[in-house]
């Protein structure tokens, strides 16, 4: 039976997440599905290579699905797009391995958190920007990114109900940049927990603010207390 790989882009916003709860909840996976089930003629059911929270964006999500029809590569994209609302784009399918898996397979994520750092909201992108009105030091908060890098137990940075099994991830790259009032929390690790880039940005954000010293980032990794570190940061970022 043929292994499908998929290329998929989608505007969060509207979706309770990635993963697939019910006919009656809009997620990205049921809206995938449906649409790859009209282009196959048969049940289609889709994995991904990591689900992400309500209201979270992706532009390079990798999925895979198994089929006993074959199509076109062509016929997956267009034929698919056809089927879904504007807000997810397939941009890209092929035939893999047949032990391809979109998760075990992948060897990182990267997400980029966007700030808008003003005091005054900004009318452009509202779904795509976290406002902080708190001027912030990029390089404090570069500074305390570090102590992130290489391998820890991020339990001090994982979402209370987080089904994972193991907090210990590796954190490949962190990186602050400001360009004008945009900034960006670029970070690329071998995997992430639930709500654990929102997590780190909370955090980040209140030593850029100057509430905190670079030194609690540190601190808060040896802690494995979640309820000593910041706020959630929203998933609009």
């Amino acid at each position: 039976m043929p292994r499908i790989a998929l290329i998929v882009a989608y505007d969060g916003h509207d979706y309770s997440g990635w993963q697939y709860q019910s006919e009656e909840i809009p997620t990205v996976q049921r809206e995938l599905q449906r649409a790859l089930t009209r282009i196959a003629n048969c049940s289609i059911v889709v994995r991904c290579a990591g689900r992400t929270d309500s209201g979270v964006h992706a532009s390079k999500q990798v999925a895979c699905f198994d089929t006993p029809v074959v199509r076109p590569d062509k016929a997956w994209v267009m034929g698919s797009n056809t089927h879904l609302p504007s807000s997810i784009s397939v941009e890209w399918a092929a035939e893999v391995a047949p032990d391809f898996d979109p998760r075990y397979s992948a060897t990182a994520r990267r997400y980029i958190y966007l700030v808008h750092n003003h005091r005054v909201r900004s009318a452009l992108m509202p779904n795509y920007l976290t406002r902080e009105h708190r001027p912030l030091d990029i390089g404090v908060m570069q500074e305390a990114a570090q102590f992130l890098m290489g391998q820890h137990d991020f339990t001090s940075f994982r979402a209370a109900h987080c089904q994972a099994q193991s907090p210990v991830r590796h954190v490949q790259r962190v990186d602050v940049r400001r360009t004008g009032d945009l900034v960006l929390i670029d970070i690329t690790a071998n995997a992430f927990l639930q709500h654990m880039v929102r997590n780190i940005t909370g955090v980040l954000l209140d030593v850029g603010a100057g509430v905190k010293p670079a030194s609690w980032v540190s601190a808060l990794l040896k802690d494995r207390d979640r309820t000593k570190a910041g706020i959630t940061a929203p998933a609009n970022g």
